[in-house]
């Protein structure tokens, strides 16, 4: 599951992941956005649940130095030894440029950098020389984890889905339905041992579909017109059934392009429906390819924001199954 969840104060996940931990989830993942950071949600998580393993999905790899980024990782690993996992990722140039002032150049490059200094930075190695996108000085990890984190890549496409295969440990996919998994998995190739392959799987469980598509539409205006959300639709065939959103919108008509989302788009990308529909939906991804299925919940008008106690029985229904989704 995505934590923090969204209406629950963090100081009040203590009870979140305990429900989330006896329904049979296995792992909770953090995200970075413009909510809260990725590392205090699972550091609490670390200390108030031992049974749940830790990731991030992702961390930018633009908007904390690179011994910083370890520092972080570091920490979080030995808080929480051998249960936590390192994703890390370009992001996106509104969250790094925009809203952290970093200038957003060479995404590649930079994101393959920060991933080689931590794959030695985290083993305890002195990092001291020239990347193509930043050098670094003589940096030691003062306190090394005993057990390094494996390091996952998100990957949209061809060369960063391979970068993942040749030099991560696993890869976080984002945004694409599960009849999209195989395409996605097929570019990976050859991969390192214990690879594991990540999907953060959007889940609005109502019976609602109206609601659920309204929601839809509005998440997939705000991120499938980024430009390398939508370079990677048109790579997985959807040039289209996006085209009109996708006209409207670089037009400056919000309203058609919302219009313009055909329904099984949405359906395909927004699960909903009940949450053992949505549970049957989940595994589908499983089928496809994915090991590690992490449900990013989305409001519903049966629950109230900020509603503890219907939130835990909702994710009680989710969870409910012997290959309950991570």
């Amino acid at each position: 599951m995505t934590v923090p969840l969204g209406g629950i104060p963090l100081a009040d996940h203590a009870a979140v992941y305990s429900a989330l931990a006896d329904a049979g989830f296995t792992d909770v993942w953090s995200s970075e956005v413009n909510g809260a950071d990725a590392f205090t949600p699972l550091t609490l998580a670390a200390a108030w649940q031992p049974r749940l393993r830790l990731g991030t999905a992702i961390t930018p790899v633009f908007t904390r130095g690179p011994g910083l980024l370890a520092m972080s990782a570091a920490a979080l690993a030995d808080v929480a030894p051998g249960r936590f996992a390192l994703g890390i990722g370009a992001s996106s140039p509104v969250l790094v440029s925009d809203w952290n002032a970093v200038q957003f150049t060479e995404p590649f490059r930079r994101t393959r950098d920060v991933l080689r200094f931590l794959r030695a930075a985290l083993r305890g190695e002195t990092v001291d020389g020239a990347f193509d996108t930043f050098a670094v000085r003589r940096f030691t990890l003062e306190r090394p984890p005993v057990v390094p984190p494996p390091l996952l890549l998100a990957a949209l496409r061809p060369g960063m889905l391979r970068l993942a295969a040749a030099e991560a440990d696993g890869v976080i996919l984002n945004w694409l339905a599960a009849a999209d998994v195989p395409r996605a998995v097929a570019e990976l190739g050859e991969r390192r041992p214990q690879f594991e392959v990540v999907a953060r799987i959007f889940v609005c469980p109502t019976e609602d579909a109206g609601y659920a598509r309204k929601l839809g539409r509005r998440m997939i205006t705000s991120y499938l017109t980024v430009p390398a959300y939508a370079d990677f639709h048109r790579w997985l065939g959807r040039s289209v059934a996006l085209g009109g959103m996708w006209q409207a919108w670089a037009a400056g008509d919000r309203r058609a392009a919302l219009a313009a989302i055909p329904d099984d788009v949405v359906d395909a990308l927004i699960l909903h429906g009940s949450p053992e529909q949505c549970r049957a939906q989940v595994r589908q991804y499983a089928e496809a390819g994915v090991d590690v299925p992490v449900l990013a919940l989305l409001p519903t008008p049966e629950v109230a924001a900020g509603d503890a106690a219907a939130l835990a029985t909702l994710v009680a229904r989710l969870g409910l199954d012997a290959k309950a989704p991570a």
